[in-house]
C-alpha cells in the first residue's frame, strides 16, 4: 500500500470540508479533501441549493394565483416538474464542476472514495494509505428512516430530490423544517399533502409565535395537519397507491408518495472511529470542545456531524476559523455560535435570530420585554389570498437589548441578515427606534414596534 502525506485531510466535501481545507491551502498547508459522492455535501446536492429553486418555483405559483388581483389576465396551462427538475439538477451540476475546478486552483487534492481512521493521523481510502497532522472529520449528516413495516415504500428528502414527476397526493411525515418546507412546496405546486406530526406542533425548537402563524398559513392552504399521530405501517394498495397505518387503529389511504422528514443523524458509520477512541454524544454527534477539538489530538469535527447548529454556513465558519486557528497563526480563533440567524423556507418564510421568548424568559426571567405585531403585508392588500406577517422582538434589561428577532411573512429570509448584525453587535431596542425606516416595507416594522 503506498502512503501520501497532508497537513491536513478533510473527511467530507460538504461546506466544512471544503472550507477548512481551502482556507489552510491558503495559508499554506498541503491538503486533501475525501467525498465518495458529489462534491458540495448535503447542501448543494440535496439540501439548500436545490430546495431553494423548488422554493422560488412555488413561490412563482403564488404569484400566479395572486396575479389576477393585480390585473393580470393569465391562462395557465398547467406545470411541468420535469422542467423544473431538469434544470434544477443542471444548476447543482454546474456548481459541482465549478468546485473541482476551483479546488484545483487552490492546491487541494479530492481523494475519491471512503475514508476510514486507521490511527490518529492515517485514514485508508480503498487500500491505499494517507497521513495528516490534521484530520477533520466534516461527514455531515444523513435522513433518519423509520423502524416501521413498510417504511421503504416512502422516499426520505433526499428521494424528494429524485422525483420525475409530482405526485398527486403525499404524506409528510415530520414537524421540524424539512417537513414544512417540502410539504409547502409540493401544495404551492399543486399536489394534494398531508401532514403527520407525532407531537402537538410543529418547528418544537422556534418561537411560539412563529410556530402559530405558520400552522395557520399552512392550513389556510390546504394542507391537512394530523397531530399526536404515529405512523406505524406503510402499506401499497392493490392501485399501487400506499396507505398509512397510524395508531388507535387509523388508517390514511390513496397517497402517490410517503416523504419522511423525522429528522436526520450524524453520518459516522464506516469511520473507524471507535478505533482511535474518538468521543460521541448520546445522540452519535461527535463531541468537540469550542475549538473543533475531538478528545483525540490532531482529530477535529465541524458541521452537521457535531450536532451544532446543521446548517451549511455554519460548517463553513467553523472550518475557516479551524484553518485560521491551525495555520494561520490565530491561536484564539474560534466561532462563536450565539446569535446565528437562520431561515425555513416554508410558505410564507420564518427569519430567526436569537433566543425565543420560552428560552429568554428561562434565562432572563422578569427582565424580559416582548416587542411584536401581526398584519397583512402590503403586497396582499388587494389580493384574495391573505397571509399575514409577524414580527417579534425579545429584550432584556433596563437598556432593552434585544436579544432575539423573529419574522415570519412575505421577504422574511432577505430581511433578518442586517438585523442579525445588529443583534450581534449589541443592538438595543432604541438603537432600532433610532433608525429611520424604509417605507413602505415590511421590515420597517422591526424599528417602529410600540
Amino acid at each position: 500500500m503506498s502512503k501520501h502525506h497532508y497537513d491536513l485531510i478533510a473527511i467530507g466535501a460538504g461546506g466544512g470540508g471544503l472550507s477548512v481545507a481551502e482556507r489552510a491551502a491558503a495559508h499554506g498547508a498541503h491538503c486533501a479533501v475525501v467525498e465518495a459522492g458529489r462534491l458540495g455535501g448535503t447542501c448543494v446536492n440535496v439540501g439548500c441549493v436545490p430546495k431553494k429553486v423548488m422554493w422560488f418555483g412555488a413561490q412563482i405559483a403564488h404569484a400566479v394565483a395572486d396575479a389576477h388581483d393585480y390585473g393580470f389576465d393569465l391562462s395557465l396551462r398547467g406545470f411541468d416538474w420535469a422542467t423544473l427538475k431538469h434544470k434544477r439538477d443542471a444548476y447543482v451540476k454546474g456548481i459541482n464542476d465549478w468546485y473541482r475546478t476551483y479546488l484545483a486552483d487552490s492546491d487541494v487534492t479530492v481523494l475519491a472514495g471512503r475514508g476510514r481512521f486507521v490511527d490518529a493521523h492515517s485514514i485508508e481510502i480503498e487500500g491505499r494509505i494517507y497521513t495528516a497532522e490534521h484530520i477533520v472529520i466534516a461527514s455531515g449528516g444523513e435522513p433518519v428512516w423509520p423502524d416501521v413495516p413498510g417504511a421503504e415504500l416512502g422516499i426520505s428528502s433526499n428521494g424528494f430530490f429524485e422525483l420525475e414527476s409530482l405526485p398527486g397526493r403525499v404524506a409528510v411525515v415530520g414537524a421540524g423544517y424539512i417537513a414544512v418546507e417540502l410539504a409547502g412546496m409540493l401544495r404551492a405546486l399543486g399536489a394534494e399533502v398531508a401532514l403527520y406530526l407525532r407531537g402537538e406542533r410543529l418547528l418544537r425548537r422556534f418561537d411560539h409565535m412563529l410556530r402559530e402563524h405558520l400552522t395557520e398559513a399552512l392550513l389556510d392552504e390546504g394542507i391537512d395537519i394530523f397531530t399526536h399521530t404515529q405512523v406505524a405501517e406503510v402499506r401499497r394498495a392493490d392501485d399501487g397507491r400506499l396507505n398509512l397505518y397510524c395508531g388507535q387503529g387509523r388508517e390514511s389511504a390513496g397517497f402517490n408518495a410517503v416523504l419522511w422528514a423525522i429528522g436526520r443523524r450524524p453520518a459516522v458509520a464506516g469511520l473507524n472511529l471507535e478505533s482511535i477512541g474518538v468521543l460521541l454524544e448520546d445522540s452519535g454527534h461527535v463531541q468537540v470542545d469550542d475549538f473543533q477539538n475531538t478528545n483525540v489530538p490532531g482529530v477535529y469535527a465541524i458541521g452537521d456531524v457535531t450536532g451544532q447548529m446543521e446548517l451549511t454556513p455554519v460548517a463553513i465558519a467553523a472550518g475557516r476559523r479551524l484553518a485560521d486557528r491551525l495555520f494561520g497563526g490565530q491561536p484564539d480563533r474560534h466561532l462563536n455560535y450565539e446569535n446565528i440567524p437562520t431561515v425555513v423556507f416554508s410558505h410564507p418564510p420564518i427569519g430567526t435570530v436569537g433566543l425565543s421568548e420560552d428560552e429568554a424568559r428561562e434565562k432572563h426571567g422578569d427582565a424580559v420585554k416582548i416587542y411584536q405585531a401581526s398584519f397583512t403585508p402590503m403586497y396582499h392588500a388587494v389580493t384574495g389570498r391573505k397571509v399575514k406577517t409577524a414580527v417579534k422582538l425579545i429584550t432584556v434589561g433596563a437598556k432593552e437589548k434585544v436579544v432575539g428577532a423573529h419574522v415570519i411573512g412575505h421577504g422574511a429570509d432577505e430581511m433578518l441578515q442586517g438585523f442579525a448584525v445588529a443583534i450581534r453587535m449589541g443592538a438595543t431596542k432604541r438603537d432600532l427606534d433610532d433608525t429611520v425606516a424604509i417605507h413602505p416595507t415590511s421590515a420597517e416594522e422591526l424599528v417602529t414596534l410600540r
